[in-house]
């Protein structure tokens, strides 16, 4: 009886030391596709090793190195292909077709991407907003490629 006691308490604790990695999960708007050199993600003020198949958060920073490159996907489709020596920041992200409620804002600090429109750009296109230190670019559904100084 008492080691049945002992593994009901464990199997609480593993389940409650989960749950932050559950929630975490669920608060992902995009998935690094592919990461190639050395690319980090400043999230708040912890900076992590991005890696294929990690999550990203509203807010999260991007960083490429040179020679580095990142391919994210976005929960509607929408990807953004991050060139070397480059800066995004994935301001908001919003996509709830059942409540109509979308938004796509992010800010390219420095460097280069390709960004191919998904699902909110066909159907919010004015939900859609790039911006970079000097431009904002309104998306209308198209593949371009932007780079700022």
């Amino acid at each position: 009886m008492n080691r049945l006691k002992t593994l009901s308490a464990g199997i609480a604790v593993l389940a409650c030391a989960a749950l932050p990695a559950l929630a975490s999960a669920d608060e992902a708007v995009a998935l690094l596709k592919n990461v190639t050199g050395q690319v980090q993600v400043l999230r708040g003020s912890t900076t992590l090793p991005a890696s294929a198949g990690m999550g990203l958060q509203a807010a999260d920073r991007l960083l490429s190195q040179a020679g580095a490159s990142a391919g994210i996907t976005f929960r509607d489709g929408t990807r953004i292909a991050l060139g070397p020596s480059s800066e995004l920041l994935v301001r908001d992200f919003v996509f709830k077709p059942k409540e109509a409620t979308y938004l796509f804002d992010v800010h390219l600090a420095h460097g280069s991407a390709l960004y191919t429109s998904g699902t909110l750009a066909k159907v919010a296109p004015a939900a859609v907003k790039i911006s970079t230190p000097s431009a904002m670019i309104g998306v209308r559904g198209t593949r371009f490629i932007v780079e700022a100084e």
